[in-house]
């Protein structure tokens, strides 16, 4: 069974959902949801539920909100070893939505995280976990020294490392670690935000992406056309139409958990854009950030509904 060191977030997910048209200034009718979230944590839920051996690191307050990651985290069948903090809350996102799920207004409390600093790394622990693992995944929550330590790190022991952008204020974190990773997960925002670009064409991006430093990633559009590449190339594939959407929270996530899945068994660029779609797909017909009915099964029925993804 491959191994996967998760390195980066797991919060604590709020999101309101009004009901009516949104009034501002007053109260306005409508519902709520919470659950444990971040993208290193989806993703890592994500790859345990599809066979992986997953370790996760992450800060944590010694809070109600630990536990309930902590019990998130056992669930899904995840090794579970954060940092905790018993005096600090646990980091959380709270966003309120839209009727039609448009961000209306969000709070971001991830102060917690920059306390995971490059030291951390050299915790005996964490050490061993880097060396005895198959690939590493870290996510732009870290600090940007943090994400550049994990990525000397990756290398010194020969790890292939993958990273979620998170969003485009927090993916250019990532930059002086750009030349270490193999995986980058990102949409065409992020993309914009690190190399100052705008594309007309999806295709575009792996060229100034290569300039910028990365060895490879992952473009997604929404639902229109995604693009990956590596050193042998370039792949681009039209998702499929999913009718059923639910919510699209965890999407990015559930394509980074296909695709690396792909990737982690040997297969090629246009196989593991195809499960990455797949695990998409899953995902938005949930109303939870990841799919608690993901496996290796339900993924292998969802990708005879993804077309063949081409080279280019």
């Amino acid at each position: 069974m491959k191994k996967i060191l998760v390195l980066g977030g797991a919060h604590i997910d709020r999101r309101g959902m009004i009901e009516t048209e949104t009034v501002q200034g007053a109260s306005n009718p409508g519902s709520w949801m919470e659950e444990a979230g971040g993208g290193g944590f989806n993703a890592a839920r994500n790859l345990s539920r599809l066979g992986f051996q997953v370790r996760l690191i992450a800060p944590r307050g010694g809070d109600g909100n630990g536990a309930t990651v902590a019990a998130a985290a056992r669930d899904a069948g995840v090794e579970d070893t954060p940092f905790t903090f018993l005096d600090r809350s646990t980091p959380s996102y709270t966003a309120i939505l839209e009727r039609d799920g448009n961000l209306v207004i969000a709070i971001a409390d991830m102060d917690l995280y920059k306390l995971f600093t490059p030291r951390r790394l050299k915790v005996r622990a964490v050490r061993e976990a880097i060396k005895t693992t198959d690939i590493i995944l870290c996510d732009a929550n870290l600090p940007e020294d943090t994400l550049s330590a994990i990525g000397m790190a990756a290398r010194a022991c020969e790890k292939r490392l993958a990273a979620i952008a998170i969003s485009p204020a927090k993916v250019v974190r990532m930059k002086p670690a750009l030349a270490e990773i193999d995986m980058l997960f990102m949409n065409e925002a992020e993309a914009r935000a690190l190399t100052g670009q705008t594309v007309t064409d999806v295709r575009q991006w792996p060229t100034l992406l290569r300039e910028a430093g990365l060895r490879g990633g992952v473009i997604t559009s929404g639902a229109k056309r995604v693009v990956a590449f590596d050193h042998n190339g370039t792949a681009v594939l039209t998702p499929p139409l999913i009718e059923d959407v639910k919510d699209v929270t965890g999407a990015g996530d559930a394509m980074a958990s296909g695709y690396l899945s792909a990737i982690a068994s040997g297969k090629p660029i246009t196989e593991a854009l195809r499960h990455g779609a797949a695990a998409a797909a899953i995902t938005v017909q949930s109303s939870f950030a990841t799919a608690s009915e993901l496996n290796a099964e339900t993924l292998a029925a969802a990708l005879a509904l993804v077309p063949q993804a081409e080279m280019v």
